[in-house]
This record gives structure tokens, C-alpha cells and sequence, in this order.
């Protein structure tokens, strides 16, 4: 999954919930298990933010954004 972010991380789509931000936090759902990888896309780079379980602790992670 990291691989198929880093090649086209626009196709994912914004994380719903999250407040609007310098650069839209994206998320990509893990196939076969129950994590998400929140993720910024910025001109140079594609910042993870989060590997997280998708049931546990919803958007724990979002401070790491700020």
C-alpha cells in the first residue's frame, strides 16, 4: 500500500472528519486488515502520519498534523 501511495497519492480521497489543514490529510485502507495509513501530500514528499487501526482510537493520530 505504501508503494501505491507514493506513486499516486491523489488518488485517494480526503480523510472525512479531519479540519481543514495546510495540506489535506488523505487515507488509504489497508486490504485484509484493519488499519488505514493517514498520509499529506506535499510538492516534494508524501508524509505518513499514521499507521492506525480502523476501529480503535479514531483519528488519535490528528495532533501529529498540526
Amino acid at each position: 500500500m505504501l508503494d501505491r501511495i507514493g506513486e499516486v497519492p491523489t488518488s485517494f480521497q480526503i480523510w472525512p472528519g479531519t479540519s481543514p489543514a495546510p495540506q489535506s490529510i488523505r487515507r488509504a485502507i489497508v486490504d485484509r486488515f484493519p488499519y488505514v495509513i493517514a498520509f499529506e501530500v506535499h510538492p516534494e514528499h508524501t508524509l505518513v502520519l499514521a499507521i492506525a487501526h480502523a476501529k480503535r482510537r479514531p483519528l488519535y493520530w490528528l495532533t501529529r498534523a498540526l
